[in-house]
C-alpha cells in the first residue's frame, strides 16, 4: 500500500505546489519511510540508504555519460554539500545509476573526479537486476535512449534524519532551494 502512495506522490509531485509555497520541494504528506536499499559507490564501499539515519539525504538517479541534465542535477547536488546548511544537516547524496552496462566501477570513479564530487555524494552502481530493483521501489524509469543515451526519470527526493521521504525535486532543482529546505525545515 505504501509502494501505491508513493507513487501517487510522485506522479502528482509535478503538478502544483507544496503544502507549503515557502518550500522550494513538493512535500510528500503524509511522509512515509523511503525504500531502503544497498549498493556499491564510487570507492567500492557498501552504501545504504538505512545507514544515513541520523543525516539528511538526498537519492536521486544518474548516469555517467549523460550529456546534458545529470551533472548539472550532480553538480548542484555537490554544492548543496558544500554549502554551510548542507555541512550543519550532514547532507549526503544518493545518486543510483540508470546505466548498469556503462557505469562500472571505473567510469564512476572517473566521474566523481572529473566533477569533484564531494565525499558526500555516493554515485552507487549495481548489477542490473539490483538496480532496477531500486528502480522499481521509487518509480524509476529507465530505458536506452537514441544515440548511446538513457531516457530515465529525473526526479531527487528529500530524505529526513528518521528515513522519511519529506520533499520531491525535479530536474531543475538549485544548490540554493535545497538549502532553502534544509534550513527552513531545520536540518
Amino acid at each position: 500500500m505504501r509502494r501505491v502512495a508513493l507513487l501517487a506522490v510522485l506522479l502528482l509531485a509535478g503538478c502544483g505546489g507544496g503544502n507549503h509555497p515557502k518550500l522550494a520541494g513538493n512535500e510528500l504528506t503524509p511522509s512515509s519511510p523511503a525504500p531502503n536499499f544497498s549498493l556499491t559507490d564510487q570507492s567500492g564501499r557498501t552504501v545504504s540508504l538505512a545507514a544515513q539515519r541520523g543525516h539528511w539525504a538526498v537519492v536521486t538517479f544518474l548516469y555517467t555519460h549523460c550529456p546534458d541534465v545529470c551533472p548539472l542535477i550532480a553538480a548542484n547536488l555537490n554544492g548543496a554539500l558544500a554549502s554551510a546548511e548542507g555541512k550543519h544537516a550532514g547532507l549526503r547524496v544518493l545518486a543510483v545509476s540508470v546505466d548498469p552496462r556503462r557505469d562500472t566501477p571505473a567510469a564512476v570513479r572517473t566521474y566523481a573526479v572529473q566533477h569533484r564530487l564531494k565525499p558526500g555524494f555516493h554515485f552507487l552502481i549495481g548489477s542490473p537486476a539490483k538496480l532496477a530493483g531500486v528502480w522499481r521501489a521509487y518509480h524509476v524509469a529507465a530505458r536506452p535512449g537514441p544515440k548511446g543515451t538513457v531516457t530515465h526519470s529525473t526526479f531527487e527526493i528529500l530524505v529526513d534524519p528518521k528515513g522519511e521521504a519529506r520533499l520531491i525535486y525535479d530536474a531543475t532543482i538549485t544548490t540554493a532551494e535545497l538549502t532553502g529546505d534544509l534550513a527552513k525545515l531545520g536540518a
